[in-house]
Formats: structure tokens, C-alpha cells, sequence
């Protein structure tokens, strides 16, 4: 049975709980017991034209409910474009952008290239036109939906509040998109008898045309004054909406023509001041350690997440036009023995986000960074700080009843995108490279000195064979200071310079190399998953009869952690403990 299917035939609480994955009692506790006062938190943000936007965030509870909401909706929205597409008919998959999967600003404004005239057309008082009775009015008459009375209830109780879907909820956008289909459709249809494209993003309307004139029928300027045509009000009017007629605008050939925020004259772009702004403000990061934005013509002081956000929206543009020129992405994923520098083929804008990633993570960051060989590494090192919290107060808080669980350290994640702007990926060729040029990327920086360590976590085995060499040639120092110099693979941790640190697994009995997967006991590492046994090197394993070590780290250490003593981590997350220590007493 399809999702939509099944949601159609959904007939009290308990089936609707069971489609949105939570427990009959979890819902009612949600809806029916937490106090309407304690459901959301109430903030402004400033608005790039002025004023403020009043958004609602909802609790984590209410919150994780509306998510499943959302994605229950998403699923049914995909079930009814693949109907209407096996019909014949996909004509209205591009119609909304907004909060659609598989469509962003980007796709949004790729409508619109080329166009000799684009029209913006935004809707006053969005989210404030959907209230509580046309949520679930919606839900009991559409077409698609016909829903039991007594759910389109529940799911209007779960995505409205104060009598309207609010801003700051994970399943508003995704029940406006469907509310305001109809209208998409109807718009759609006016554009295409005039010639012009059309798309929606939430509350922004766009039409395009590549005719000399914008079509009078749908929008006329007149006297300094834009006004729509009939049908086009009508249809507005129609669908409960009003326009915000200071926001109307028809963008000419020869201007800068903007779609959602981006630029869409010849391909999807930000706009220069947008990358200007970004680049000053990493600029100043990098020499002072701290930058400012402004908002409403008064200097704030700068956020780092905001400021990643604005480099991976940038990145993310750049990325799609790359990836639509048909041209090899650049760089060519290498490290550094192929003979040159990952930076030298990263473009002005890589190179400036390459150097705000490193520096967030190993230069700026405000706790301490764990790097290790590979995924799974963290996934097994988390797990045992979870297990044995109480024991490590500088690696984390334990949750209590007056404070949340909250890690003091930081993991590293490899993605593709650390290994295009980081040359990161895991194994020791990459650490290696990243151990011989720390120095280098450090000495860029002219902000404040490191306030916490970068720790490298490696097993004691042949593979550290060439870092041991390299930490050799860089004067690494092995602690405790009793040990001889080089006698890394017995040193509780070594510090290599500045703020970075390696930490090796504990040697075994008679001095036995030692993986992490070694800190794990006996009974653990026999845990057999469909009958299959773990084995952690890829070169022996017998794939028909063993497992590897995503397997063990999601099967066995992730679905058993309670159950995981996690006693042979000990020694690992103290020489952890013993780098922040160490850290401390030298800093400058």
C-alpha cells in the first residue's frame, strides 16, 4: 500500500501515529497534554527590505513530530506527480520550488534565463493565509487526499498554531505547496496563453517571456504604477491571497534580472555584493578572528555558521554550474605525491571557503578536533564518550535533569567535499599530507592563536609506519617526557607542534600492534550479523561469509552500545583528555 494510499485510509490517532512513526501515546502527549504555552519560542529576524520576520520555532518534541509529518506529505506529493506522470502529464512538477525535494532557488531560477522581461510577484502575509480551518479543509475535500474528518484534525493540530501555519515549522512549506497547487496550475496555464513561464518559491511568483513587451493581460506598468490583469488578480483573489504590490517589478534584458535572490540574465548566479561581502567578512576572520555584518545600517557582530552558510550557498551555485557546463569538475581528487598542491587548482572562491573550512575546524575552532583514519573511528569513539560520560567531564556533558547531553569535542566528517576543498578523506596518505603542510596552512592566519587542540586518533599498526617517519623529520615530541625521542608508538599521545596532537592506540601484550577495533573485547568483535562474522581488513575479507566495519559500527556497536561496556577505551579517551591538558598549559 502506497503512503497516500494508506493515509487515505487512516481512521483514528493510532494509524496516523503509526504512519508518522511515533507511538499512539507520544502523539496525544503532544497535542493534547504539553501546555499550548510551552509548544513554541517565539523570534524575529531582520528582513533585507526592512522590518522583521516573526518566526516560530517549535519545541523538539513538537518539532520532530511535524518533520515526519512533512516527510509523510513529501512522500504522498511524489506518489501524485508519478501518477499524473505515468497519465501523461508532468506539467506541473515544475510549478513550485519551495521546500519541494529536488528543487531549490536554483532550479527556480532556471525557469527563467534568457527572458527579455521577468516579473516578481510577491504574496502578502503568506503563512498568515493559511489558518487552522483550511488546513484541515483542505485535507478533507481535495481531490487527492478525501481524508476521515478526524485526521485532517490531528494534522492541523500538529502543523498550526495561534490559528495558522507558522513560520518555523518543518511541515508548513510543505502544506502550502500543496494547498497552493491549484493556484500553480491555474497561473501556469495564463502564462503558457501569453507566451511566458512561470514558477513559484513560497511566496515569490515569478513570470518570464522572451517577447519585447510584457504581456499587459497578466502585468502593466503604467505611470511609475504596476497593474495586474484581471484574470491574474482574479486568480489571486481566487486562492485567498493579496499581493504585495511593493514588491512587484518587471526586470529588463540589458538590467540585472533577479529571480528568488539569485541572479538569472545568461545562468543562475549570486549576486557580485552578495560574494564581495562574504569574502570581507573571511577576510577579517582570518586576521582578527572575528568580523562584523550589518543589518538595517547597523554593525553587528558576525556569525561563523552564518557566514559557512553563505560560502556553501555560494558553493552550491558554483557547483551546479560547473556540473552544467558538461566540464570535469576541478580538482581532480589527488594528494599531495602526485606532485603539486590541491590549492593551486581550487578556483578564488574554492580557495577562500577551503581556507574558512580549515580554519573553523583546525585553527578557530572553539573545542577541540578529532581527526581520525576513518568513519567508522567516530562512530565507535562517540559511542564510548556516550557510555562512559560521567568519567570525562572535559570531553563531555552528561544529560541530567537540568542539562542537555552535549559533546565538548568535535569529530571531523569526511565528505567528498573535504576531500575537494581539504584534500581530507581518511587513511594516512591524508593525514600524512595533513600533518606535513599544518605548519604552512597555519601560518596563513594572523587571528588570535588556537584556543583548542587538533588530535589525530591512529591505530598503532604497519600503517603508521610513514607517519611515524614524517613525525620524525618534524621533532615531534612523545609524552610522557620520560620516553626517548621517536618512541612515538609507546607514547601516551605526541605532540607534533602548535595545537596538533596524535594519539595512538595502546600497544598490546609484548608490544603487539593494536587497531581501534582492538580496544573492542573479545565477545563484542564475535558478535555475529546474519550469521556472518566481522572481519575489519577488506583485503582477507570473505564477503559471502564475513562483514566489514560499517556493518560493526552501525549492527553491532550503534544497536548494542547500551549493552557495550566500552572499559578498553579507556586509555584512548584519557591521552585524549591528556592533549586538551597539555594544550592548556602551553597555549600562548
Amino acid at each position: 500500500m502506497s503512503k497516500i494510499e494508506a493515509l487515505i485510509s487512516a481512521r483514528t490517532k493510532a494509524d496516523l501515529a503509526h504512519l508518522l512513526g511515533v507511538k499512539t501515546s507520544f502523539l496525544t502527549y503532544v497535542l493534547y497534554v504539553l501546555k499550548p504555552s510551552t509548544q513554541y519560542e517565539k523570534f524575529e529576524i531582520p528582513k533585507k527590505s526592512g522590518g522583521v520576520r516573526t518566526i516560530w520555532a517549535p519545541s523538539e518534541k513538537l518539532k520532530s513530530l511535524q518533520a515526519e509529518l512533512s516527510i509523510l506529505l513529501q512522500d504522498c506529493i511524489e506518489e501524485i506527480e508519478g501518477v499524473r506522470a505515468e497519465e501523461g502529464d508532468d506539467s506541473t512538477s515544475t510549478l513550485s520550488h519551495g521546500f519541494v525535494r529536488g528543487h531549490s532557488i536554483i532550479t527556480n531560477a532556471m525557469q527563467h534565463l534568457n527572458k527579455k522581461n521577468v516579473l516578481n510577484v510577491d504574496l502578502k502575509d503568506f503563512f498568515d493565509s493559511f489558518n487552522f480551518g483550511r488546513v484541515r479543509g483542505f485535507f478533507i475535500k481535495n481531490k487527492n487526499f478525501h481524508l476521515e474528518p478526524s485526521i485532517a484534525t490531528v494534522i492541523a493540530q500538529i502543523s498550526c498554531h495561534d490559528d495558522k501555519l507558522p513560520q518555523g515549522s518543518p511541515c508548513s512549506p510543505v502544506i502550502t505547496n500543496l494547498i497552493t497547487h491549484a493556484l500553480d496550475v491555474r497561473l501556469a496555464t495564463l502564462a503558457k496563453k501569453h507566451s511566458c513561464s512561470y514558477s513559484r518559491y513560497a511566496d515569490d511568483i515569478t513570470f518570464s517571456t522572451r517577447k519585447k513587451i510584457f504581456p499587459p493581460q497578466i502585468m502593466r506598468h503604467e505611470g511609475g504604477v504596476y497593474l495586474p490583469g484581471k484574470r491574474f488578480i482574479s486568480e489571486i483573489r481566487r486562492a485567498g491571497f493579496e499581493i504585495n504590490h511593493g514588491k512587484t517589478r518587471i526586470l529588463y534584458k540589458d538590467s540585472r534580472q533577479e529571480v528568488t535572490g539569485l541572479v538569472a540574465n545568461q545562468k543562475p548566479s549570486v549576486k557580485s555584493e552578495y560574494w564581495r561581502t562574504a569574502k570581507a567578512q573571511c577576510h577579517a576572520l582570518f586576521q582578527n578572528g572575528t568580523f562584523t555584518k550589518e543589518v538595517n545600517g547597523v554593525m553587528l557582530a558576525g556569525s561563523i555558521n552564518e557566514l559557512e552558510g553563505k560560502l556553501n550557498f555560494i558553493d552550491q551555485i558554483d557547483h551546479f554550474n560547473r556540473l552544467r557546463s558538461r566540464k570535469k569538475p576541478d580538482p581532480i581528487y589527488v594528494i599531495r605525491n602526485h606532485g603539486y598542491k590541491q590549492d593551486e587548482l581550487l578556483s578564488g572562491r574554492e580557495r577562500t571557503f577551503s581556507r574558512f573550512l580549515y580554519y573553523r575546524w583546525f585553527y578557530g575552532n572553539k573545542k577541540a578536533t578529532i581527526l581520525c583514519e576513518g568513519k567508522t573511528d567516530n562512530v565507535y569513539l562517540k559511542a564510548a564518550i556516550s557510555r562512559l560520560a560521567t568519567r570525562y567531564p572535559k570531553l563531555v556533558k552528561p544529560e541530567t535533569t537540568t542539562q542537555k547531553y552535549e559533546l565538548l569535542v568535535s569529530f571531523f566528517k569526511y565528505t567528498a567535499r573535504t576531500r575537494f576543498f581539504l584534500n581530507l578523506h581518511g587513511g594516512t596518505p591524508y593525514i600524512d599530507l595533513f600533518i606535513k603542510s599544518f605548519n604552512e596552512k597555519q601560518g596563513f592566519y594572523s587571528a588570535p592563536n588556537p584556543e583548542k587542540p587538533v588530535i589525530i586518533v591512529m591505530d598503532n599498526d604497519s600503517g603508521f609506519n610513514d607517519t611515524f617517519n614524517l613525525l620524525k623529520k618534524m621533532n615531534a615530541t612523545p609524552y610522557p617526557s620520560t620516553l626517548k625521542k621517536n618512541n612515538f608508538r609507546n607514547s601516551e599521545f605526541i605532540h607534533v607542534g602548535q595545537n596538533l596532537y596524535v594519539v595512538l592506540t595502546p600497544l598490546g601484550a609484548a608490544g603487539k600492534e593494536t587497531a581501534i577495533e582492538d580496544l573492542f573485547s573479545k565477545k563484542v568483535l564475535g558478535e555475529k550479523v546474519s550469521g556472518k562474522t566481522f572481519n575489519p581488513c577488506d583485503k582477507t575479507r570473505d564477503n559471502a561469509k564475513e562483514y566489514g566495519k560499517e556493518v560493526f559500527a552501525k549492527r553491532v556497536v550503534l544497536a548494542k552500545k547500551d549493552s557495550i561496556s566500552f572499559s578498553g577505551f579507556k586509555p584512548i579517551l584519557k591521552r585524549i583528555v591528556q592533549c586538551i591538558d597539555h594544550y592548556e598549559s602551553i597555549r600562548p
